[in-house]
């Protein structure tokens, strides 16, 4: 369980992921929501 290990928290801050044990900040999320929200959007009124 460390640096090496793709499933703990402190391996997934060594390599930059996110996931279960690791989420992304909520600002993040809304951030990504909202602009997925728009894309999506603006794709079905073609």
């Amino acid at each position: 369980m460390g640096k090496g290990d793709r499933r703990s928290r402190r391996g997934k801050i060594w390599r930059g992921t996110f996931g279960k044990s690791r989420l992304r900040p909520k600002a993040l999320r809304k951030k990504r929501r909202e602009a997925a929200a728009t894309s999506n959007a603006s794709t079905l009124s073609n």
